[in-house]
């Protein structure tokens, strides 16, 4: 290997999962999972393990044919590779299996494929097991047709339960006596022995009448070595290897033995004498630093193909499918007649997955850009700027290397920082999520915060409720395309965590919706329940407040007129369309803000989408919404209500990227209380200095008598005092003359009202309604701008004058909440000449 090259700092297996007989359904009536769903939900929890004497599981990947690939950390090379010899070189390597079995089943897991080639020396002399959640993913073995684990190190125990069970945390320590014995004794035993002789060298050690350590010695014709080992050594063997489960210790216990109080000759363990060239180049580069999850997201944006690296090793080898075909298949599924492939048979064989590609794409990034610093503006600005992909659409971002680099660099060393940090942290997230950090990320904009794991394990979460039966029959039914949501363990957590809120939010119910609304929470903290359930408990008040009271028809109903309002605002003739053929919102809309839209579209356009949202108010979905017909506009506009219906029924392609684009601006360009809702959770963020001019008090059946939105005082004089060469804002007083030229905003035009048919009711209204003057031309010429009408204390006539320019097609309509009276209080007010 050149010098440029890089050790491979992980690798990939591969294994299959067993096949269900036939296509058989379970208790529920649905089809069964697939084994190869159930262990990579199962699997997802040995991520969560971090010890010095582990490697870490970085994925677990499903392939077609029930395939599962595993990529984990590796480091060194394998115990009968490296040089352990000395009694001081044995014994740190008893202690550290010790310590990290001890910790494995602290978490309640059993290695039980204990062996030297599962045992890893790293250069630094440091022993670390490898392959240990085999057995826990598998099910103890349940999943998988071939036995987890090498005979020549299994306890007895096992054999004799044959597969009844789990086996208990002792085996490992029966696995690291052989180990040690082998060690010990410098030599293999029984090397040339075939398997059923080796199950009865096992069995036969149940009946001896010596210790297992001395028969073992004589076996090996190495009893002299035997004499020579130290008493408290051969103490902790025979430890190890009481053939009697109940007397032989854990491996908490045997940490605890007086050998490791003693002092053996300092050696340190290596996997060699000489440090492979390759390791010092590896070590002396700056990405060495960042962590193996960071560092394999970037290995598959790099283009590292895990099924290409499996297949140049002979791992996955492709079969013509018609040399698998069974020779008679019964009416309910049952195949007889299959050859069984020999692929399908565990490959104890791991293959490297180079990084010499991902190490070349970075190699001209600046030292900067592997410490950002955070601490002034100019700093954070440069390692954006200096990226060609900053520019380029989202898609493209995601999937660009140096891109992410510098994204997940910066958004880790701000989210170490958190909360100090939430202000960077939130300008940073307006650019864009990097996808690796999205779960941290969205429970900082959330404003999640405290001690949630004990909050949510103080929550009970076991005993039966009312609601136990609905959410079990949702789950089921909620983004099971997707293979981590659909797996046992999905099914689990996610009733765990809907539990959990249902029982700590008693003043609401479990609506149907929830799961959906949970689902993306979960899938991107699958793997921390806690935060999944933080962050929908804050996510629920800011957006859907109330929405799951018992009686939420006030709620609904109130959020789905304001919709139609800002339809209306925005797109008058697609709201003149939409009322004509009688589509409302409560037609298909009600899916959509109950669910935030998880409901209707699959999880990674919901992660864009809600990437946006959540750094949005609680108006934001209604323009989410909105930014949703006007893509659909040209179809909606030719369709009657038949055909709208069936349009919804089946939502066509939504481009969520510009759907996001146009939502955001749709935003921006509307006022703020023109999406005002009494049931809207009030913001402390912004205090109100005048009461007079915010909207208050606006019962619902004044709501349904309104076309077009209501604009507060406040917003108004907002609009006025923003210095433009045009303001955005146009006036229409249609107050009686005397009143206007008493006091008015400049600016504004009259057109009382009593000379207005509010009655009218024509495509053609203003033209028909209003007489024809200078002020009615200059209405038109402001056509595009946000037209606010202002009348007297009544907000009857004002609601009907907008719904005449509504109907000529204005759009931006709305009308003055307390009329021109509300503004007394400023100094917008002045005489008129007449």
């Amino acid at each position: 290997m050149s010098e440029t090259q890089v050790a491979p700092q992980f690798v990939g297996s591969t294994f299959f999962a067993m096949r269900h007989s036939g296509e058989l359904c379970g208790s529920n009536g649905l089809p069964l999972t697939p084994n190869s769903i159930t262990i990579l939900g199962r699997s997802q929890y040995l991520k969560t393990l971090t010890h010095p004497n582990l490697c870490s599981y970085l994925d677990v990947i499903r392939g077609k044919h029930e395939r599962s690939i595993v990529v984990s950390e590796y480091h060194g090379r394998m115990l009968p590779q490296a040089s352990v010899k000395s009694l001081g070189q044995v014994m740190r390597l008893a202690r550290e299996v010790l310590e990290g079995l001890s910790y494995l089943n602290s978490r309640g897991l059993v290695h039980r494929s204990l062996s030297p080639d599962n045992i890893l020396i790293a250069d630094d002399g440091k022993a670390q097991l490898f392959n240990y959640g085999l057995y826990y993913m598998t099910g103890g073995g349940a999943d998988v047709l071939f036995p987890i684990g090498s005979p020549k190190y299994m306890a007895p125990e096992v054999f004799l339960l044959q597969g009844r069970g789990q086996s208990s945390i002792k085996v490992d320590v029966w696995s690291l006596g052989m180990i040690l014995t082998e060690l010990l004794l410098g030599q293999k035993l029984w090397a040339n022995l075939k398997l059923g002789q080796i199950l009865r060298k096992i069995l036969s050690l149940l009946h001896c009448d010596t210790t297992t350590l001395e028969r073992l010695a004589r076996e090996a014709d190495k009893l002299a070595v035997f004499e020579s080992l130290p008493e408290s050594v051969k103490d902790f063997i025979n430890s190890c290897l009481q053939t009697s489960p109940s007397l032989r210790p854990t491996p908490a216990q045997l940490l605890k033995h007086e050998v490791f109080s003693q002092e053996f000759e300092p050696e340190v363990l290596s996997p060699s004498t000489i440090i492979d060239q390759r390791v010092k180049n590896w070590r002396n580069n700056l990405l060495s630093e960042r962590p193996l999850q960071e560092l394999y997201y970037l290995w598959r944006l790099a283009g590292g193909d895990l099924q290409a690296e499996l297949k140049k090793q002979g791992l996955v080898r492709s079969k013509p499918p018609i040399l698998s075909l069974p020779n008679l298949v019964l009416l309910e599924g049952t195949a007889f007649g299959q050859s069984r492939d020999q692929a399908t048979l565990l490959d104890l064989r791991v293959v490297p997955l180079p990084l010499d590609t991902l190490v070349q794409r970075l190699s001209h990034l600046p030292l900067t850009v592997f410490y950002p610093l955070t601490e002034t503006k100019s700093a954070i600005l440069g390692v954006e700027e200096q990226s060609d992909a900053a520019s380029l659409p989202l898609v493209i971002r995601e999937r660009d290397t140096e891109y992410q680099f510098r994204r997940v660099v910066l958004c880790d060393r701000l989210l170490k920082g958190y909360p100090y940090k939430k202000a960077a942290i939130l300008k940073e997230a307006h650019k864009d999520v990097p996808p690796l950090y999205r779960g941290e990320l969205w429970a900082v904009l959330l404003g999640v915060v405290g001690d949630i794991d004990s909050q949510y394990t103080a929550i009970d979460k076991e005993t039966v409720t009312a609601t136990d039966r609905q959410i079990e029959v949702d789950i089921p039914r909620c983004h099971q395309y997707n293979e981590l949501l659909s797996s046992r363990e999905g099914h689990r957590k996610l009733k765990r965590v809907l539990k959990a809120w249902v029982v700590s939010h008693p003043q609401y119910v479990y609506w149907q919706g929830l799961d959906s609304l949970c689902a993306p929470f979960l899938y991107l903290n699958f793997n921390n329940e806690a935060r999944a359930y933080a962050c929908l408990s804050a996510f629920i008040p800011k957006y859907l407040n109330n929405f799951f009271l018992k009686d939420n028809s006030a709620v609904i109903r109130e959020y789905l007129l304001k919709f139609s309002q800002l339809i209306t605002f925005h797109d008058p003739v697609l709201s003149s369309h939409l009322q004509e053929i009688n589509f409302i919102p409560e037609l298909f809309a009600i899916p959509w803000f109950l669910t935030m839209f998880s409901h209707v579209f699959p999880l990674h356009k919901i992660f864009h989408l809600w990437d946006k949202l959540l750094l949005g108010d609680a108006s934001f979905p209604l323009y989410v919404g909105l930014a949703i017909l006007q893509q659909l506009r040209d179809t909606l506009l030719s369709s009657g209500f038949n055909e709208c219906i069936l349009l919804f029924s089946d939502l066509p392609e939504v481009d969520i990227e510009r759907c996001v684009a146009d939502c955001i601006e749709l935003y921006c360009s509307t006022p703020r209380s023109v999406t005002f809702r009494e049931h809207e959770l009030p913001s402390v963020a912004k205090p109100v200095l005048n009461p007079e001019l915010e909207l208050s008090g606006i019962s619902l059946a004044e709501l349904q008598t309104e076309l077009s939105p209501r604009i507060s005082g406040a917003d108004l004089v907002e609009l006025l005092n923003t210095k433009f060469s045009r303001p955005k804002v146009f006036i229409v007083d249609i107050r009686e003359r005397e009143d206007y030229c008493e006091e008015a905003i400049p600016g504004s035009v009259n057109i009382p009202v009593s000379g207005v048919d509010l009655e009218a009711d024509s495509t053609e209204a203003v033209g028909t309604a209003i007489p024809e003057s200078p002020e009615l031309s200059i209405l038109f010429g402001n056509k595009g701008r946000i037209i606010v009408v202002g009348g007297g204390d009544s907000m009857v006539d004002s609601a009907k004058f907008c719904k005449l320019l509504v109907q000529c097609g204005f759009p931006r309509v709305c009308c003055l909440h307390g009329g021109m009276a509300a503004l007394r209080s400023t100094e917008l007010l002045t005489p008129i000449m007449q």
